[in-house]
């Protein structure tokens, strides 16, 4: 236990440069309380005792101002940098060494029954205020930024941004997929193509009523037009 403990500790202090000791950490942390609250939590659950699992979250949720599920399923490592306003699902399943920063959510769409949350890989980085919403995978050293909202699988060693998030970059090299603007957004293509396609018209239409105006000056060119 005390191995597990001191280990959790260092993980922070390694992804933390605002970290000065492990005191600190285990004193001071939000993070680091909710999750040793979700591991006992966690423990209750699966031995059958789930309002006493829902209590110890519940608690942990108004000290700390991060609410996960006890029936979540969490690997370890899991650092939670300031914390407030994360929301993790309870069929949500998170691998080792994950860092989630503020008003993070990994929760569901509202459509899904059964496993209804995401599955992190392990190392996964999610940025602050990105949702993280349905039954899919974000995979092994992915990236999400800040303020995504990911509704889609992410594959292992990929960065996805935007809203709805779009994957940017994987194993640090952009897709062929990808446009000059760095997303393929079908959406977007769609309408550059039929902005192009209106101003070849409205060139058109100004290039005949050109014609018309001057065909009206001259009524022998306007029959001639005819």
């Amino acid at each position: 236990m005390f191995d597990q403990l001191k280990a959790e500790l260092d993980s922070i202090m390694e992804r933390d440069p605002a970290a000065r000791s492990r005191w600190e950490v285990y004193f001071l942390y939000s993070g680091f309380k909710a999750v040793r609250s979700y591991r006992k939590a966690h423990w209750f659950y699966q031995h059958g005792h789930k309002f006493i699992a829902r209590w110890i979250s519940q608690r942990a949720r108004h000290k700390t101002g991060i609410e996960i599920h006890p029936g979540a399923t969490i690997g370890k490592g899991l650092f939670i940098d300031h914390g407030m306003g994360v929301v993790i699902g309870e069929t949500t399943e998170i691998g080792d060494n994950c860092t989630l920063y503020q008003n993070v959510t990994l929760g569901g769409t509202g459509k899904e029954q059964g496993k209804r949350h995401p599955t992190l890989g392990n190392n996964v980085m999610v940025g602050s205020g990105a949702k993280v919403l349905g039954p899919f995978k974000v995979g092994d050293n992915a990236r999400v930024a800040a303020g995504a909202v990911v509704l889609d699988e992410v594959p292992a060693n990929a960065t996805a941004v935007g809203v709805p998030a779009r994957v940017v970059r994987i194993n640090g090299v952009k897709p062929n997929s990808l446009d000059q603007v760095h997303v393929a957004d079908p959406v977007s293509q769609e309408l550059c193509r039929m902005q192009a396609k209106c101003l070849n018209l409205q060139t058109r239409l100004e290039a005949l009523e050109k014609e018309r105006a001057r065909s009206l000056e001259d009524p022998e060119r306007e029959e001639s037009v005819q």
